[in-house]
């Protein structure tokens, strides 16, 4: 893979939350099989994280499988988790090269363990990337990491909205999403950084995800540019003091 990442061009870096949906309906509008679409999707992947620097993107989390995807069909699973272990075989290098790290998140308790050590051999080989934060979501679910992370702040004493947001497993060491982007024309979380996403701006495009570009994901982020992110405030306004959210027993 060769590397076209561009240095920061905007005061403001961005974390940026992909639902990379459509695969398989690209694959079946093509006669082909849905495994097939996705095998067609990872070329978007790596356009995207291509692109991402250049538009002052620091940290990308990609939904790759969801927890509720276990619910398809064995042999498409099964493909899914091969495509996996492929991608990153063939991507630890060239992305190590490319200054991106690479880092999981999700359970790994039900992966299979081929694909647990091709998690864990890429993790090691990107692990001193700076361009990039590219995360990938594996047997992923946002409501699992939420009473995961309070089970974990509970232990720790009272729980509060920052203790809650050390604890979850995705949270740790990054800022919250800014800008949720989902593929394939379907608008809905579908489980996806729900703590994280509280204060997204939300962007939706029917492109299905193997034929997202570069290009569409500038689309994307002048459009989060362009709006007015108020966070509950009004702009010139002082606010006023708030209690701090916490959960005592």
């Amino acid at each position: 893979m060769q590397s076209n990442l561009q240095g920061k061009t905007s005061p403001t870096p961005l974390h940026v939350g992909i639902i990379m949906d459509g695969n398989g309906r690209w694959g079946e509008r093509r006669g082909l099989t849905r495994t097939e679409g996705h095998h067609a999707g990872v070329d978007a992947v790596r356009r995207v994280m291509m692109a991402a620097p250049g538009l002052n993107i620091d940290t990308l989390t990609m939904f790759a499988f969801s927890s509720d995807n276990w619910k398809r069909p064995k042999p498409e699973v099964d493909g899914m988790m091969k495509l996996i272990e492929h991608y990153m075989a063939m991507e630890a290098q060239p992305f190590a090269d490319a200054g991106v790290r690479l880092t999981v998140i999700g359970r790994r308790d039900r992966l299979p363990r081929s694909t647990v050590a091709a998690i864990e051999k890429i993790e090691a080989i990107t692990a001193s990337g700076t361009m990039l934060n590219a995360r990938l979501a594996i047997d992923y679910s946002g409501r699992h990491a939420l009473l995961a992370a309070a089970a974990r702040a509970f232990w720790n004493g009272p729980v509060t909205a920052d203790s809650l947001s050390q604890a979850l497993a995705t949270g740790s060491g990054y800022r919250d999403i800014d800008l949720l982007i989902r593929t394939s024309g379907e608008q809905r979380l579908s489980d996806f950084l729900l703590w994280e996403s509280a204060y997204a701006e939300l962007w939706f495009t029917r492109t299905l995800w193997p034929d997202f570009t570069g290009e569409e994901l500038a689309d994307a982020v002048q459009a989060f540019r362009n709006r007015n992110r108020r966070f509950g405030g009004l702009p010139g306004v002082a606010p006023s003091a708030a209690p701090q959210l916490q959960v005592t027993t």
